[in-house]
């Protein structure tokens, strides 16, 4: 697949015919090959114009409640990505298209924070600060190849990168409380998928900024969110805050101390899953306090004042919608990418995809192939194999697997009665694909993250024909690897999570309950919610179609919710 834009992976105007969206093979038999001399064509559907980028809100004054800062407390909250010069911090977020903007806090419009060719897209965000006394801040970017880069002496359109480092697949969240060391830097935070958390501290040079990495606990994975916030308690040190799923809470005060880094728990809260992500803006009010904003699920962001004693006011709505960012910076959540939607085949053999955009719903539909061009053609809407946005899509074609109508991925294909691409199974941030042969025989086909070839085969194990329906687009257990659903003849649904592992990359199945088999038709979208968590969607004899949301907890979904009818016209969903 050749991106658009190729050096920054960003495939904005694709040649696949489905601009975004999530998808699944349904099993079914081979077919006659068509006539046509090459792949089936259709439709070229780029993603639709972004809407406007809303202007960051500031306005709102201090909201004083509780106890007030200690008068021996003096510290003041440095702005970690304040690239106007007004002394606040501006917002970093990566958009759906995959571009990375800038939202100034003065509430100008944002501007596009240009990357470097080939950097991929900036899959997590973590500002730093003034690490090096320029007046410009350093900002670190994680590619999902687990590349993590330093932007140094950044401006709203750019920074120079002044050093790299691999290997950072081994997280699933990095975070920057703020100064931890006491030598008034920001330092770093990063969780393994384990829970484990570990502290790398600033060095005070550029291009080797981090010492070797210090262990400080374990346990982290109770969180499905993990904001380092900055001072909040007024000793000069960073503090976190820390969301269970099932919506409590907590802060984690400084201790002074680096090798304990953080004060027992205390709670703050229950009902912030009511937000999709959490992220520190800093010192948003002018107060000197660190304060917090969240996202809710129609894209408003909420402002909580910090009070200087590791509580917060009253919130405060903000204005403009922020429902089309993927990921902020310092935001708390798991990132995600690769999967929005889902594609849709009626019964003539028409496609057409319906996108949705961090808010849990889904788009008006759009057709995006010729009329009745797919009729009995062996498809798959997979995980975006290169490092861009946008889902793939998959057709076998004289037992050729090609993509976007393009690229070939080789012969052999027709033996397989299911192909499915979840995401990275394999732990090194590139997607891939599993197949199932007519046997029963799963396999996995590593991808080469650039979406031209995939590895040859490795055997997971027999029996999968026990299943009607396999399928999955990101993380449905929290701990951010890839995961695989699957349902048996019984209704039951199951999930397989994900090691990381290319020689064994599922763990032992969990029930997810059943009665499943009410629905004819299941389809993983990736993350409608926007939270980092992989969702699903079923429809039912009737036609109508149903939400499941990714709790994190790798046990359950949240309750169903009816967002759509009509779904009967279409012989398959993916």
């Amino acid at each position: 697949m050749t991106s658009a834009f190729f050096g920054r992976a960003r495939r904005v105007t694709t040649c696949t015919a489905l601009a975004l969206s999530a998808g699944m093979l349904l099993a079914s038999p081979a077919v006659a090959e068509p006539t046509e001399p090459g792949p089936r064509p259709f439709v070229k559907q780029a993603p639709l114009d972004d809407s406007p980028a809303p202007v960051l809100d500031m306005s709102q004054p201090a909201v004083e409640q509780g106890t007030a800062r200690t008068a021996a407390a003096t510290a003041v909250v440095r702005p970690r990505f304040d690239v106007t010069g007004d002394g606040r911090t501006d917002l970093v977020h990566r958009r759906w298209t995959g571009w990375t903007f800038v939202a100034p806090s003065n509430g100008a419009a944002a501007t596009v924070f240009d990357e470097p060719r080939g950097s991929g897209l900036s899959f997590d965000l973590v500002p730093l600060g003034d690490q090096n006394g320029t007046g410009k801040p350093e900002l670190l970017a994680l590619s999902e190849d687990g590349v993590l880069r330093l932007y140094s002496e950044s401006t709203l359109t750019g920074g120079s990168v002044t050093w790299s480092g691999k290997g950072w697949t081994l997280y699933n969240k990095i975070f920057s409380p703020g100064d931890i060391s006491g030598d008034g830097k920001a330092d770093l935070l990063a969780r393994q998928h384990n829970g484990d958390l570990y502290y790398y501290r600033w060095t005070g040079t550029a291009s080797a900024p981090f010492a070797g990495r210090v262990k400080i606990g374990g346990g982290w994975g109770v969180y499905d969110q993990l904001v380092g916030i900055g001072d909040n308690s007024g000793d000069g040190r960073g503090d976190a805050v820390a969301r269970t799923t099932d919506g409590k809470l907590y802060f984690y005060g400084s201790t002074g101390d680096p090798r304990t880094p953080f004060k027992p728990r205390r709670e703050l809260g229950k009902g912030w899953n009511t937000y999709n992500q959490l992220l520190a803006p800093d010192d948003r009010n002018g107060d000197g306090k660190a304060d917090l904003l969240a996202r809710d699920a129609a894209g408003a962001l909420w402002a909580y004042s910090g009070l200087g004693n590791g509580s917060y006011s009253a919130r405060a709505k903000l204005s403009g919608s922020w429902f089309d960012v993927d990921q902020f910076a310092s935001a708390g959540n798991i990132p995600t990418n690769g999967k929005r939607g889902i594609l849709a085949r009626d019964k003539a053999g028409t496609l057409f995809e319906y996108r949705h955009r961090n808010n849990s719903k889904l788009d008006t539909r759009q057709q995006v192939s010729n009329t009745g061009v797919f009729a009995g053609a062996s498809l798959s809407f997979v995980s975006a194999l290169d490092p861009g946005p946008l889902a793939d899509f998959l057709d076998v074609y004289q037992g050729h697997l090609i993509s976007n109508g393009q690229t070939d991925l080789g012969g052999g294909w027709q033996i397989y009665n299911l192909i499915v691409g979840p995401g990275d199974l394999t732990g090194d941030g590139k997607a891939d694909l599993v197949a199932r042969d007519r046997s029963g025989v799963l396999y996995l086909y590593p991808g080469n993250g650039k979406g031209t070839a995939v590895a040859s085969r490795i055997r997971v194990g027999d029996g999968w024909s026990a299943y009607n329906r396999v399928l999955g687009a990101g993380d449905f257990s929290g701990d951010g690897r890839t995961d695989l659903l699957a349902r048996d003849g019984a209704g039951t649904l199951w999930l397989y999570r994900g090691t990381g592992s290319a020689t064994a990359p599922f763990a032992k199945r969990v029930s997810l309950g059943g009665g499943w088999n009410t629905y004819n038709k299941l389809a993983a979208p990736g993350d409608m919610s926007g939270d980092g968590k992989a969702d699903l969607l079923a429809v039912n004899s009737a036609g109508d179609l149903y939400r499941y949301l990714g709790t994190g907890t790798g046990a359950t979904l949240t309750p169903r919710v009816k967002i759509g009818y009509g779904y009967q016209t279409y012989g398959d969903l993916y």
